[in-house]
């Protein structure tokens, strides 16, 4: 705690600290804009130095950190490869439906540094970054992904990662590929071994690892936490929306492999197929849970051989601090105006539409009756995100916050309140990108800037730990501030029911 003065203020002020960067003497080739650097791995060139006369950071763009066949063990690139996708250049994002990241190649294992320009009197911690869209889409070449700001005004070194998604990543055929129900995961580790190796050649210090990631990416830290593999690659973490409490079982997973490879075709190998050809195939009906047919870490008993999180957080994680965090309407993200569920909602229809939107087994009618008592003038588009987002989206978060007090190894917990946040809105605070709305919003940009980069630093984010018996929290809002136990007869209306993560 910060004693009698507002969190808030010196979560801006006092806690930013870090973030301010004063002005200095560019190196010159920074002012020409471009760097290179000699690492383990390989030289690296950038494609310039982003910023102003405060801040700069230099990007070093597609690095390529390993390479992978189909559905086995991703390999480790030598120095005497090229280790470079180009100039000015991403690498490519994992084949998946739709076109928004392009180009799209299996040949997708890059990542990506930015490292401020600023002389560092010693090595800087590091920021590494992993992104959303479940475990079967996305890339870091999102430009809400974009690290140069926050390597400058954090003053550290920022990695982004792109890696294996879907049947590519996760696809479970351990008879014929005994790695491929975990490949994905695979290629993260590879990618933080070559952290470990080059790292410090671009400023950073591989003893200070910090790993953040949005949704499915804060679910590949989780599992990561659990795999012995990756013991010792990062010393902390912070998962933003992305729980794994559980992974997918591999009877489960067994399913669910033999569904995609029915869409895919009789007699079609899938090891030979075109990638396109795997990718319509995941358009299958998931056997478990509905929906397009899920792919994710599998409990192979080889890399993965215990859940995340249940019945407790994994050993070898309880030394690794960590950082949680949720938005407080996180399913305004996830469902269509005028789509089955919202389309023409009332409150005579919200226990019908809230029913199969919850994942757990529980009583519609008697939760829609305890949310109305508590939210007397909510409407049912309110009343159907905070049911939702409590039962499905949420709880994840507090099973594993719970986890860690219970094991002694306390979680910090934050929550974003800010304009009423849905899933994803914290990327763009953090990094500090996307468009600029507000004042309000450089504010709370700053503030979760500044206690992202402190725990890097530091393990700590400047609010106490989450425990079992006041259970802070930091909201970030227009005002941030620490309180206890929020929502709480929220997780205790749902605690009265089993939690199953969905895919498991």
């Amino acid at each position: 705690m910060f004693g009698a003065e507002p969190i808030g203020r010196r979560l801006l002020l006092g806690g930013a600290a870090g973030l301010v960067v004063t002005a200095y003497a560019a190196p010159s080739w920074a002012q020409e804009g471009v760097a290179t650097v000699a690492a383990p791995d390989g030289v690296y060139r950038s494609r310039g130095a982003a910023g102003n006369n405060v801040v700069m950071a230099s990007a070093f763009s597609g690095i390529r950190y390993a390479r992978a066949e189909r559905f086995r063990a991703p390999v480790p690139v030598l120095n005497a490869e090229q280790p470079f996708a180009g100039p000015g250049q991403f690498g490519p994002a994992c084949p998946q439906a739709g076109d928004r990241y392009k180009p799209q190649s299996e040949d997708c294992l890059f990542l990506n540094v930015w490292t401020p320009v600023a002389p560092a009197k010693k090595p800087r911690a590091v920021m590494v970054y992993f992104h959303g869209g479940a475990y079967s889409s996305g890339s870091v070449t999102d430009p809400l992904n974009d690290g140069a700001y926050l390597a400058a005004r954090g003053d550290v070194v920022v990695v982004t990662v792109n890696h294996r998604l879907n049947a590519l990543g996760y696809l479970y055929l351990p008879d014929r590929f005994p790695d491929s129900g975990n490949a994905g995961q695979l290629d993260l580790i590879l990618a933080l071994k070559w952290v470990q190796r080059n790292i410090a050649a671009f400023g950073g210090n591989p003893a200070n690892v910090t790993l953040f990631g949005q949704s499915g990416g804060g679910a590949k830290i989780a599992t990561l936490m659990a795999m012995p593999e990756a013991a010792g690659l990062f010393h902390k973490a912070i998962t933003m929306s992305g729980q794994q409490v559980t992974a997918s079982g591999p009877l489960n997973a067994a399913k669910r492999a033999e569904v995609f490879l029915g869409k895919l075709g009789k007699g079609v190998d899938p090891a030979t197929a075109p990638v396109g050809e795997l990718v319509a195939a995941l358009s299958a009906t998931d056997p478990v849970i509905g929906g397009n047919v899920y792919m994710g870490p599998v409990l192979d008993m080889k890399h993965l051989t215990r859940h995340p999180f249940w019945p407790d957080p994994a050993l070898q994680s309880l030394g690794i601090p960590m950082m949680l965090g949720n938005t407080v309407m996180e399913t305004r993200a996830f469902y269509a105006p005028d789509g089955k569920q919202l389309g023409g909602l009332s409150y005579d229809n919200l226990a019908a539409r809230i029913g199969p939107e919850m994942r757990v087994d529980i009583d519609p009618v008697w939760v829609v009756a305890q949310f109305r008592t508590r939210y007397p003038g909510a409407q049912p588009l309110e009343l159907f995100h905070r049911i939702v987002t409590a039962a499905r989206s949420w709880r994840g978060q507090v099973e594993e916050a719970e986890a860690r007090a219970r094991a002694g190894a306390p979680a910090y917990v934050y929550q974003l309140d800010y304009m009423d946040a849905k899933h994803a809105d914290d990327i763009a605070l953090v990094f500090g990108t996307g468009p600029d709305q507000s004042a309000c919003k450089h504010q709370v940009s700053a503030a979760m800037m500044a206690a992202f980069t402190r725990f890097a630093k530091t393990g700590d984010p400047g609010w106490a730990a989450y425990d079992l018996k006041k259970r802070r929290t930091m909201i970030f809002d227009a005002y941030a501030r620490v309180e206890d136990n929020p929502r709480a007869w929220e997780r205790e209306l749902f605690a009265r029911v089993p939690y199953i993560q969905p895919g498991s």
